[in-house]
């Protein structure tokens, strides 16, 4: 769902700084593996930015199962983002206007007629993404491994 929002938000919106943006999303595909799991364990680590305040409500991601979904799903996401974005792109505008001025609210045109045309390209960021995920060692193990 966040990588839907992020690739419709890619897609269609112009605003400042979106460069420097697409490229925040896109760098776990050029750094290493083991620098976007070393990121994950300075931020959510037990006592990491985040992960000092989860851990105090009872909610570790460090050392078990739940840091290597949170691993995998941050080393898939930008494929995820990049398909469903141009999935969107492809989806004629035009549509779109015509479904708001037959008076369909935003979010209604959204989801009745920029989802359902751009699903073949969600579906495939879907495959891509688990594929990458399956395939994600290197920060997995550096954010889940319990090494000394």
């Amino acid at each position: 769902v966040p990588a839907i929002g992020m690739g419709w938000l890619l897609a269609r919106k112009d605003f400042w700084g979106k460069s420097l943006f697409e490229t925040l999303v896109f760098l776990p595909l050029v750094l290493p593996p083991v620098v976007p799991g070393y990121i994950l364990l300075v931020l959510f680590g037990n006592e990491g930015l985040i992960g000092k305040y989860l851990t105090r409500m009872g909610f570790e991601l460090a050392f078990n199962w739940k840091g290597a979904v949170l691993a995998s799903a941050v080393m898939g996401f930008p494929l995820m983002v990049q398909s469903v974005r141009l999935a969107i792109e492809l989806v004629d505008k035009r549509l779109e206007i015509t479904a708001m001025t037959l008076g369909a609210s935003r979010l209604r045109t959204f989801f009745q007629v920029t989802l359902p045309l751009s699903g073949a390209g969600i579906v495939i960021g879907a495959i891509l993404s688990f594929c990458r995920s399956l395939g994600e060692f290197g920060a997995t193990i550096t954010f889940v491994g319990n090494i000394e």
